[in-house]
This record gives structure tokens, C-alpha cells and sequence, in this order.
């Protein structure tokens, strides 16, 4: 009798790369759930009562209704964003079948999704890493609720794309931080670190191009286009920047200031309060003379080096000035993971701080808030710890990219021991 042989088929597992993907979709899905559903339940009481979607409710829907008209919000003393906000926040209407509210929070959810998808690619290229789209995803969560109800996650999506697309088109990557920097200005500062020569020049060109083309169409488009410089100037120390936290710190020591809503934030007013303005304003100031200086004396670029002074930058001008919304640790966050995509980045342990900073940024706003405002013991230690963490984070950046851009100089080799010995006559050349 014939034998008869089963064969049972072996069962093949996913290739790992796409395994790890498919964790990072669900993942992704998973967290910007749970951040949708504290958007729609903003008055859990654990999360400070209410109040993080009010300004998409209210104050981007009043806006909307005037750039509709064709005008900037040109008597509003809130509005304080350069002209390329405007189509920012008429982009809900897209999706009309929405509420403004619904459509603004399903854009900034692709554009999230948009920023994992770019961090993703350039993970999966030789050499890179998917370090950064991880980060991303379990880095923006931290904040909570508050980056749907935002535009930040907008403006950083620009700075990563402008970026992430430098090594295949300095122009792209020119044009990309141009437009970014007309909706909030702080992207225009990713291009500090471009290798010098032809790729400064070319992203720069780009740039400079881009920012005058758009700046025409949307001078046509909208009346008073730069009428948001005239609030900007007015703007004092915010309760959550370095100044307002040693201004918090002089209130616990009979300091006759107190915090008023003004300009958009809750700010301090009273004796000394524009001297701190006046200081920060002169840190921008040293801060900017650095970041010079480091160009000027940088002579080793690698591929990370564009990412590592992109992220070194605005971690230098969010620590000096006078204003640290939560929501600029959007931006951080999502330059800190362009950083990570790189296997040559010197900027890993300033990942880590900037996630303590966000996660101790989510206590400030807006579940103790009540507490910063009011400058208890309680709000002044949140405070402290978490502009600690920034002040950390800004100096080990600096440190690390100086570090990493002037390799130690190599000692030239001593003379064995055998000619070292000879007389000095016997050295000489005939």
C-alpha cells in the first residue's frame, strides 16, 4: 500500500518592519481616540472644568466669520498671527457638511495623521530610523485634549515636512518653512541649520521667493494683512514663560503684581512687569548671537545636523520669550521626533526632557491651571519643574550640537622614541 504523505503549510509571520507598523497605525489610532473623547468631554472635572475647546468654538469661529468677509480681525487686540493663519482657519469650510468645530478638529486630526505618515517614510529609509514617528505618536497624547483644539499641529507639520524633504529638494524644503512661517512665524527658524554652499542658498531662494508670492496673493485676497504686528508689540509676560514664573515667584514674596486676561492669555500686570519683558525680549536677543556664533565656528555637518540646530533654535527662542503657551510643545515635540529619525542625531536625552516637560505642561494646563493663575505655592512648583525641564532641555541641545559640529581636534603623532632621543644637529636637514 502506497504511503501517503501530509504536508501541512508553514505558517508565515509578517515581515517585522510591517508588524511594527501596524502597531504604530493602532496605536496611533488608539491615543487621538482617547484625545477626541476628552475633547468632547472638555469639562471632566479631573481636567480643570472645561474650557480647552472654547477656542475653536468661539474665537476661531468669530475670526471665521470676518475672513469670510475678505478682512483680517484688524480692531480684535487677540488677533496676533501672521497672514498666513487666515487660510488656516478657513480651511473647515471643506468639509461643509461639519461644524466649524467637527471640521477644524477632523483637519487637525489628518494633519497628524499627515506628520506620522512623513516620520514614517523617512524612518523606513536606509540607515533612518522609526524612532521619531513612535515619538510622535506617544509624545502628543501627553498634552491631552489640547493640540485638537489648536492650529499648532498645523504650523508643525509644516516645519517637519520642510525638513524631512531637504536631502531629496533644498527648494521644497525652502518653500515648505516660507509658508509655515507666514501662518506662525517660528518655523522660518528650521533652516538655520542647512549645510552651507548651495543648499543654504538654493532652501533660502526658495524661501525668499515663496513668502513674497504668497504674502501678494493673500495681500490681495484680505484687507490689512499686517495688522496683527500692532497686537504682537502690545503683548506682556505670559504667567507660564520663564519671567512669569519669577514674577510668580515675587508674588509669594508680597510683590503687588497680579494676572489679568490680556491680549489672548492670562498675563501679568504691575510694577517691573515691562523691565521682564524688556529682559526677555534682550535673551531673544543673546539667543539669536548663539545660534550665530554656532554657525560661524560649525565645521562637521552630518545628516542630522539640520534637524539637531532646527530643534536647538526654538527650543533657545521658546525659553526666552514672553510667552510659553502648552501648545508650543507641539512644535517641540514634532522636531524633536524629526531629530529622532536620524541614527546620527546628538539630540536623544533632549527628547526625553522635552517628554517630562510635556507631560508636567499637561498638570499646568489644563488640569491645575486654576492653581498657575491664582500663583499658589501648588501652581508656582508646576511652573518651576516644567521651565525647568525647557531650561534643561535648551542648554543640553546647544551643548550637544556645538559638541557634535566641532569634532575634537586630532594631536598630531609624537616621534618614536628612537628619533625622539637623537641630538637635535642629528634632526636637522643637510
Amino acid at each position: 500500500m502506497a504511503s501517503v504523505r501530509l504536508t501541512i503549510p508553514a505558517v508565515t509571520r509578517p515581515p517585522t518592519k510591517n508588524r511594527h507598523l501596524l502597531t504604530l497605525a493602532v496605536g496611533w489610532a488608539v491615543s487621538r481616540a482617547l484625545m477626541l473623547w476628552l475633547l468632547v468631554h472638555d469639562d471632566f472635572p479631573l481636567l480643570g472644568g472645561g474650557g480647552v475647546a472654547r477656542e475653536v468654538q468661539r474665537l476661531y469661529f468669530r475670526w471665521y466669520g470676518v475672513l469670510t468677509q475678505g478682512a483680517f480681525p484688524v480692531d480684535d487686540t487677540l488677533w496676533q498671527y501672521p497672514p498666513g493663519a487666515g487660510p488656516v482657519l478657513l480651511s473647515p469650510a471643506l468639509l461643509p457638511p461639519l461644524t466649524y468645530f467637527e471640521a477644524f478638529v477632523a483637519l487637525t486630526l489628518a494633519t497628524d495623521a499627515l506628520v506620522l505618515i512623513a516620520l514614517t517614510r523617512a524612518g523606513r529609509r536606509p540607515g533612518r530610523s522609526l524612532r521619531g514617528a513612535v515619538y510622535w505618536t506617544a509624545g502628543l497624547p501627553l498634552l491631552l485634549q489640547v493640540p485638537l483644539a489648536r492650529y499648532d499641529v498645523q504650523v508643525t507639520a509644516f516645519a517637519v515636512i520642510s525638513l524631512l524633504t531637504l536631502s531629496r529638494s533644498p527648494r521644497a524644503c525652502g518653500a515648505f518653512a516660507a509658508l509655515g512661517a507666514l501662518v506662525k512665524v517660528w518655523p522660518a527658524l528650521v533652516l538655520v541649520g542647512l549645510p552651507r554652499g548651495r543648499t543654504t542658498r538654493s532652501a533660502w531662494t526658495s524661501a525668499t521667493v515663496t513668502a513674497t508670492a504668497a504674502l501678494a496673493v493673500l495681500a490681495v485676497a484680505f484687507s490689512d494683512p499686517f495688522s496683527f504686528l500692532r497686537q504682537q508689540g502690545g503683548r506682556g509676560v505670559q504667567i507660564e514663560s520663564f519671567g512669569g514664573t519669577a514674577l510668580s515667584l515675587a508674588t509669594r514674596a508680597g510683590w503687588e503684581g497680579r494676572v489679568r486676561y490680556q491680549y489672548g492669555a492670562m498675563e501679568f500686570v504691575g510694577p517691573y512687569v515691562s523691565s521682564v519683558a524688556a529682559l526677555s525680549l534682550g535673551l531673544t536677543v543673546v539667543a539669536f548671537g548663539l545660534l550665530l556664533l554656532w554657525r560661524v565656528r560649525a565645521r562637521h555637518w552630518t545628516e542630522a545636523t539640520p534637524f539637531d540646530a532646527a530643534l536647538t533654535a526654538v527650543l533657545l527662542f521658546t525659553i526666552t520669550s514672553r510667552v510659553i503657551s502648552p501648545q508650543y510643545m507641539v512644535w517641540l515635540l514634532g522636531l524633536a521626533a524629526v531629530c529622532l529619525t536620524s541614527r546620527r542625531t546628538s539630540q536623544r536625552p533632549v527628547a526625553w526632557l522635552l517628554l517630562a516637560a510635556t507631560a508636567v505642561t499637561s498638570v499646568d494646563y489644563p488640569a491645575m491651571y486654576a492653581e498657575v493663575i491664582e500663583c499658589s505655592w501648588t501652581g508656582v512648583a508646576v511652573m518651576v519643574v516644567r521651565n525647568g525641564l525647557l531650561a534643561a532641555a535648551a542648554v543640553t541641545s546647544f551643548v550637544r550640537l556645538w559638541r557634535a559640529t566641532r569634532p575634537a581636534t586630532i594631536p598630531h603623532p609624537s616621534p618614536p622614541a628612537s628619533v625622539a632621543s637623537l641630538p637635535e644637529r642629528e634632526l636637522s636637514t643637510p
